[in-house]
């Protein structure tokens, strides 16, 4: 049911690192966004997969985690993802991007959990030196990165009280 899929589909932000995640899965995750509504059907939005270590090495450093925890670094080594997935926004094509890098992502991490991966939307991108580290061509706006492997963490859904939408605090349950 897609309700279970879209409570399934939590922000999540530790990995098994050592498990990866094939090229085809992230190109079957990339159709389901191209099959997802594009405003005016354009089909602007554009991928960079990476499932190397050596990739994914260029990609971690250019990410910030979790917006309230100014000091937490990201997950530690061995905790990474085993995958991301770079939206770009092909600015020859439009140049506004609207709700559409939402609606791929969504998507993309609804037909992840189907396929028992996890994963997180991070846009608090260090987007200059991530053009910089995989050579994205200027022509291209750096909109989302996904990060997808194998949860580490169980991360369940609280009621906000007070208003406070703010991690309560950041003791993420690991797997046993």
């Amino acid at each position: 049911m897609i309700e279970d899929f879209i409570r399934r589909n939590r922000s999540y932000r530790r990995f098994y690192q050592d498990r990866s995640v094939d090229k085809e899965i992230l190109m079957e995750l990339i159709n389901l966004a191209r099959l997802s509504p594009s405003s005016a059907n354009l089909q602007p939005l554009k991928y960079v997969l990476s499932n190397t270590t050596e990739k994914n090495n260029l990609i971690f450093p250019c990410l910030a985690w979790a917006g309230y925890l100014k000091d937490w670094p990201g997950p530690q080594e061995g905790e990474r993802p085993s995958a991301y997935l770079v939206i770009l926004g092909d600015t020859e094509i439009t140049r506004n991007f609207g709700c559409d890098r939402g609606i791929a992502a969504q998507s993309i991490l609804i037909g992840a959990t189907e396929k028992g991966l996890n994963g997180c939307i991070l846009g608090s991108i260090r987007r200059e030196t991530l053009r910089e580290a995989l050579s994205i061509p200027e022509r291209y706006e750096i909109l989302l990165v996904i990060a997808l492997g194998v949860k580490k963490e169980t991360v369940v859904i609280e009621e906000v009280k007070g208003g406070d939408i703010k991690y309560p605090s950041f003791v993420f349950k690991l797997k046993a």
